[in-house]
């Protein structure tokens, strides 16, 4: 079963982001949740989480597609691989300027999971590949 809790909790908090509830992703996190964010800083905490994800609603808007959800036997690591479909809608530090421009960028993220919460996230994707898409 705690695999199955683990692949509960990962579907959960994508199917928060594609509604754009960034309140339920939070409340499926610990209190002591890291936050590895591609070509960034580790962020600690759910505060640090709840300022990150107003920064990308205020920036882009994206919905992800094509999700494949993995998990180990007991419950603590899981993956997900998918296909982000987003809009540049405001112009984010040290990025090129935002005009609505369009993306698709494939992505993965890899989870620590804790009695069934998420308390790492880390994700990648080709940001080399976002820049040639938004220039």
């Amino acid at each position: 079963m705690p695999r199955a809790t683990a692949l509960a909790a990962i579907s959960a908090y994508y199917d928060a982001f594609n509604r754009g509830d960034t309140r339920a992703m939070e409340a499926l996190v610990t209190e002591d949740f890291e936050h590895h964010v591609n070509e960034g800083n580790i962020r600690r905490g759910v505060e640090k989480f709840r300022e990150f994800n107003a920064h990308m609603t205020r920036c882009y808007r994206e919905t992800l597609t094509d999700i494949v959800v993995m998990a180990n036997d007991a419950g603590t690591r899981a993956a997900a691989e998918f296909v982000v479909h987003g809009s540049y809608i405001e112009t984010d530090d040290g990025l090129p300027e935002a005009r609505g421009q369009v993306y698709i960028l494939p992505a993965g993220t890899f989870f620590t999971l804790r009695e069934g919460r998420i308390a790492r996230v880390t994700t990648y994707y080709n940001l080399a590949d976002w820049i040639r898409q938004v220039r």
